[in-house]
């Protein structure tokens, strides 16, 4: 998972955690740069302090609810877990409440927790989306019952995108998630590794999703409504 951690510059061992934990983890030390980053890029959890150098923990929690309309899990990690910090934590938007120094384990399970909720179509055998049928432990996936030849990138895109249905995700949200990498020099081939899924997946309105490209940000793939689709075939 694709992770921003925003904590003091002199404490990284949140930073150190997550990539332990196998996540692709991207560490800041301002307030201000991270909301920036979030106007472009994409992450999965947003694991923050409570007293930063610029701007304080909750009022960077309010602006991600409430300006820039997230629905990003939000976990606060603070010195002391003072009730009132807790309920003020909770109430402005966050999800989840722990204090420093944290214990490894617990701050594991609290993230896979956090992930398992807010992400639960990555946790199952088998994922469906209308016609579109994935099984991720065999790497199949059929359309109307068909099985869809798809090499390893394209099956990975492919279920990345369904998994996030109707989620903006950035570039190098998606260069992470499936190159493991974000380099600019894999814009090209994420492009074409778009257009191949748009034809193989017959990703158009009548097959009930549609994939569009964010003009300088990345794709989002979403489900069309039948009764929209009604509507513009009849006007």
């Amino acid at each position: 998972m694709r992770i921003a951690v925003l904590n003091h510059e002199s404490d990284q061992a949140l930073s150190h955690a997550m990539a332990r934990f196998g996540h692709e983890c991207h560490p800041y030390t301002e307030g201000r740069t991270l909301l920036q980053a979030l106007r472009r890029q994409t992450f999965d959890l947003l694991v923050l302090g409570w007293g930063l150098p610029d701007i304080a923990g909750l009022d960077v929690v309010k602006t991600v609810r409430n300006e820039l309309k997230s629905r990003l899990p939000i976990l606060f990690v603070a010195a002391h877990r003072e009730e009132a910090h807790v309920i003020e934590g909770l109430n402005a938007g966050a999800d989840d409440f722990m204090t420093n120094p944290v214990q490894a384990n617990e701050l594991e399970a609290r993230v896979n927790a956090l992930l398992r909720r807010s992400y639960p179509a990555q946790h199952e055998a088998e994922l469906v989306f209308g016609d579109y049928h994935f099984y991720p432990p065999s790497r199949v996936l059929k359309v109307k019952g068909s099985k869809v030849e798809l090499k390893n990138r394209e099956y990975e895109l492919a279920l990345f995108l369904f998994q996030n249905l109707g989620r903006m995700l950035s570039r190098e949200h998606l260069h992470e998630a499936v190159w493991g990498v974000s380099v600019e020099a894999l814009s090209r081939s994420l492009d074409t590794h778009v257009s191949r899924l748009r034809t193989k997946l017959g990703l158009r309105p009548e097959s009930g999703f549609l994939l569009l490209a964010i003009y300088g940000l990345g794709y989002r793939l979403e489900a069309v409504e039948a009764n929209r689709l009604a509507e513009n075939r009849s006007s």
